[in-house]
């Protein structure tokens, strides 16, 4: 394998520095750039911004945050950088801007990068079309200073599940004296402490219940997923790409 030259942005961040960890130890991978916008730290990134010139990049790693994408997508649509956006929460309008994005250049995007949650969203899928009158609902647990509820991973467990049956919506939270409703998915969030990220799937009939779940046991596995997508991103064509893609070859 060629030797490939790594942009991360965000490389102040917990899940930046784990980026940068993980290409440290890759002898195929080089560290080109090392961009953080939000943290003020000149001794742990070379620039604050994007720069006007090519640094010569085969990818772009974008851990920082979902208002980033339009600095994001400006430079790689500039240079032709295939770029892994490991962002959640974003606004219609970012999406909007992601989707231009990838017809453009290879753009892997996942709402968690973890190839163990790509499986777990197959298993989830396969358990609510396989039981079509289950009641289902999601739990998922971080630590106390994640900002965004649902976890953007609980979203797309839902979305996964939606897909094999239309008819359900989104309940967030539940509160009250009232029945659950047959077609909801019940998506419940728990922040405490430090947990790292666990999802678990619940999928009951009258007579039996199903639940499968994923438990992330440290930031790694998201920096390991995210190298491992940029590299199997590259060369590929422009197009918006997910986890299941990758898991599928």
């Amino acid at each position: 394998m060629f030797n490939m030259k790594v942009i991360v942005n965000g490389a102040c961040g917990k899940m930046g520095k784990e980026v940068i960890a993980c290409i440290e130890k890759d002898e195929n991978l080089t560290l080109a750039l090392a961009v953080d916008p939000y943290t003020a730290a000149p001794d742990a990134v070379n620039v604050t911004a994007f720069p006007s010139e090519n640094v010569g990049a085969d990818v772009i790693i974008d851990f920082s945050h979902h208002s980033a994408i339009g600095a994001v997508a400006e430079y790689a649509e500039k240079y032709g950088i295939p770029v892994v956006l490991c962002t959640t929460g974003q606004t219609d309008e970012e999406t909007a801007r992601i989707d231009a994005l990838a017809k453009a250049v290879p753009v892997f995007f996942s709402a968690n990068m973890s190839m163990g949650v790509a499986l777990l969203c197959e298993l989830a899928k396969k358990s609510a079309a396989v039981f079509p009158e289950a009641d289902i609902e999601i739990i998922e647990k971080h630590h106390s200073a994640k900002l965004d509820a649902p976890s953007g991973t609980a979203l797309m467990l839902a979305n996964a599940i939606k897909s094999v049956r239309e008819n359900l919506t989104f309940m967030l939270g539940r509160s009250g004296r009232h029945a659950r409703e047959k077609n909801e998915i019940g998506i419940h969030a728990v922040r405490a402490g430090s947990i790292v990220g666990e999802h678990e799937v619940i999928v009951a009939t009258k007579n039996e219940i199903i639940t499968v779940s994923h438990s992330a046991m440290s930031r790694s596995v998201f920096a390991d997923g995210a190298v491992a997508a940029a590299k199997w991103v590259c060369g590929k064509g422009a197009g918006l790409y997910a986890m299941q893609d990758m898991i599928k070859n």
